[in-house]
């Protein structure tokens, strides 16, 4: 257990499952780090209202286990309506895939001085394809877009923030491209493409809820 934490053996009532994989008892237990407040003393779970990230415990069907130590947090209505909007998004047909890397990745530059774009294209355990496009116009800011499909579309646009696909890049994309996917790029063209890489990282910010 981190120190200033303290660890609890909780039971509450359940007031709504948001997704299982059956059906679960009315009375729940399960251990959980809780943070120490301010003044270093244990806060006061009675009454809290919390969101459970867990899996079951085999032949125990009133106890489960927290996924991580941060899977239990505490209930407010805009992490509830975040959290049901991403499961309606994963049991979605059309749910963007997860991302486990990156393919290949090369520039081509414009007719004009500064004019060019980006393509990455990105691995995925499905092998569907995913794509990143890269934009820059002289006179303009530099955009880029994010294509589901064979087609690269630059009217796509970026996601929007705590989307499942803002999430899959955001919390999937190694912070750096990698020099394999370049590897058959010259110099120049390969460092714009690390480039336009990391405009994208940076402008979809850090993995995780913020602050």
């Amino acid at each position: 257990m981190a120190t200033g934490y303290a660890r609890f053996y909780v039971e509450a009532d359940l007031g709504q499952l948001i997704r299982a994989p059956g059906p679960a008892a009315s009375r729940l237990g399960w251990l959980a780090d809780v943070p120490l407040d301010a003044r270093g003393r244990v806060p006061r779970l009675r009454k809290a209202r919390v969101i459970a990230f867990a899996r079951p415990v085999a032949g125990r069907a009133d106890q489960i286990q927290l996924i991580s130590p941060e899977a239990q947090i505490a209930w407010t209505p805009a992490d509830d309506a975040q959290i049901k909007r991403a499961v309606r998004e994963v049991l979605a047909p059309d749910a963007p895939p997860a991302i486990t890397g990156i393919g290949n990745a090369f520039h081509v530059p414009g007719s004009l001085p500064g004019e060019g774009e980006t393509q990455v294209f990105l691995q995925t355990p499905s092998g569907d394809p995913v794509s990143l496009l890269i934009l820059r116009r002289p006179g303009e800011q530099r955009r880029w877009a994010v294509s589901l499909g064979e087609i690269v579309d630059e009217a796509a646009g970026p996601p929007a923030r705590d989307t499942l696909l803002w999430y899959r890049l955001a919390c999937g994309l190694p912070r750096v491209l990698p020099d394999s996917a370049v590897a058959n790029e010259e110099p120049a063209r390969a460092g714009i493409a690390a480039e336009d890489y990391a405009f994208v990282i940076a402008a979809l910010g850090p993995c995780g809820k913020p602050a």
